[in-house]
């Protein structure tokens, strides 16, 4: 029980050791072993399935993965599909609504910066991520502005292509993320990230500019910056061990 209350614990507070500056006995020191678990972590992201089910206009799903290299390095990435309607307006007059659909993938590399308790595996991760997505917008429907009202003086004027498809498009983006993992269960994690993406490239229609894109989310005149998150709940299979061993805290003589 004290296992899962420390994964909880380490969600919100962080520990110092303390050291002794008296002298220290030189004979050799007892080491015991901790066999740490290194294997492939799959799971889901919760937050874009949560927001299928709630919102009539989202639609998305994401994947995520992690392979430990050594103790601290690990492989990252993230698989993901997302359909979103989007609605502009100008004041309370609505202008026109699309939808943007797409898949993305995001490779890349995590290090774990904290040092856990012997036998714990949490980690306080830093990683960067290679992003590219390909996707379509639809303009569903559309509205031209006149600044002439006289003869659509309650509304503006209905557009005259209604539903035109935009496919074919792309972009690419650089990431980078900080976050938490904490195992609750026997190989069984939680976790959650925060990321800032700076938009690489962006391949667009002439007539109508990617405003929104599948992994980057909306994107902004004047800035390649873009944000998200994740909250995802995954599972460990462990393909290996490695020993990991720990030092005992040298025994002061005065006291034997």
């Amino acid at each position: 029980m004290s296992r899962y209350f420390t994964s909880l614990l380490f969600l919100c507070i962080s520990f110092a050791g303390i050291s002794q500056s008296e002298p220290v006995n030189l004979q050799p020191k007892d080491t015991t072993e901790h066999k740490q678990q290194y294997g492939l972590r799959v799971g889901a992201d919760l937050n874009r399935l949560l927001f299928s089910f709630l919102d009539e206009d989202y639609t998305g799903f994401e994947v995520a993965g992690d392979f430990r290299l050594t103790q601290k390095l690990y492989l990252a990435g993230e698989l993901g599909n997302e359909e979103k309607t989007i609605f502009e307006d100008l004041g309370n007059t609505p202008l026109y609504n699309y939808t943007s659909s797409g898949s993305y993938l995001k490779l890349g590399v995590e290090i774990n910066t904290y040092e856990n308790w012997f036998g714990m595996e949490n980690s306080i991760i830093l990683g960067g991520r290679y992003a590219f997505s390909t996707f379509s917008q639809t303009l569903n429907d559309y509205k031209i502005y006149d600044s002439n009202r006289m003869f659509s003086p309650d509304d503006f004027l209905a557009g005259a292509e209604p539903g035109r498809e935009y496919s074919g498009l792309s972009a690419s983006w650089l990431e980078i993320l900080m976050g938490i993992k904490a195992e609750l269960f026997a190989n069984i994690y939680v976790g959650m990230s925060a990321r800032l993406g700076f938009l690489f490239t962006n391949t667009e229609d002439d007539q109508f500019p990617n405003l929104w894109i599948p992994g980057f989310n909306r994107v902004t005149d004047g800035s390649n910056f873009g944000v998200s998150y994740n909250y995802t709940l995954s599972y460990l299979i462990p393909f290996y061990k490695k020993a990991k061993k720990k030092k005992e805290v040298p025994s002061d003589p005065q006291n034997q």
